[in-house]
């Protein structure tokens, strides 16, 4: 099977032109080549594939093997894949993802993409539909417990369940410790993702992530888009106006607009090809 590395913002994954080749048993590969002491290494594993709805489908899995959603910093990087490998010469497309279709813009240099801007849709904030158990319209800075502890969450789906704490001395934080108990959370009932964030000013937010199914991970765009609503939420940052995050593996541009859109441009890089028996 010949895979490509690629990373944005250091949440890097193993992809599979599946236009080329076939997956069989993607949970079981993405396991194995996912270890980065006996595999390839990486957050995960994304299949490139046709469409009968959009340009192109993305399928990706965490490192555990369970299938996400949707991932942004993945969705960046098939929108350099594609146009890099010819698969395509627009530099709007459109990707089919489980949670909907997304819209992306290109952005080349010298034949080469090196920045993605991804309309990652309409942040949902019910939490029956994030999905979440708990009543109302919302759940904006409500406690819930964990480890017997009240600590206070916005929670909001990008179409896959984030839980965002703002706090101090996120660099600090043992999330090793601490990430699994947010994770596996009751209220949660299909688990969740969650963000660390510390507010350094009202368009700058610090952040650290722990991905369900994959641990910290160095970066996560749907993180980083649910942090920046929730940080708007809460009054800390202005819809239509840029907001920098900064993460582990660098910095994500989110804008939560007016009209509810939330839209996230960062970079994507190609780490290195190769060939792996699976």
């Amino acid at each position: 099977m010949r895979f490509t590395k690629m990373q944005g913002a250091g949440n890097d994954y193993i992809y599979v032109d599946c236009f080329k080749e076939s997956v069989p048993d993607p949970e079981a590969v993405s396991i194995r080549i996912s270890d980065r002491h006996f595999g390839i290494g990486g957050d995960g594993l994304v299949l490139i594939m046709p469409s009968d709805k959009a340009d192109f489908r993305m399928r990706m899995f965490n490192a555990d093997g369970s299938e996400g959603m949707m991932c942004g910093n993945a969705s960046r990087c098939i929108g350099k894949y594609v146009y890099d490998n010819g698969l395509t010469d627009k530099t709007e497309i459109t990707l089919e993802t489980k949670s909907g279709i997304k819209n992306l813009r290109l952005y080349p240099e010298n034949g080469v993409v090196k920045t993605v801007e991804v309309d990652m849709g309409e942040a949902v904030l019910v939490p029956k539909d994030i999905p979440m158990d708990a009543q109302g319209d919302s759940f904006i800075n409500k406690p819930i417990c964990v480890n017997g502890k009240d600590v206070d969450i916005t929670a909001v789906s990008m179409g896959n369940p984030h839980a965002v704490v703002f706090t101090s001395g996120v660099d600090g934080l043992d999330l090793e410790k601490i990430g699994p108990s947010f994770e596996n959370h009751p209220v949660f009932p299909q688990r969740v993702n969650t963000e660390f964030c510390e507010v350094i000013d009202g368009n700058t937010i610090k952040m650290r992530v722990w991905e369900r199914g994959s641990g910290e991970t160095w970066a996560c765009g749907t993180g980083a888009c649910a942090s920046a609503v929730a940080a708007v939420l809460n009054g800390y940052c202005s819809r239509d106006e840029e907001i920098t995050l900064k993460l582990r593996g660098g910095d994500l541009k989110i804008t939560y607009r007016s009209d509810g859109h939330v839209i996230m441009k960062g970079a994507a890089e190609t780490v290195f090809t190769g060939e792996i028996n699976i």
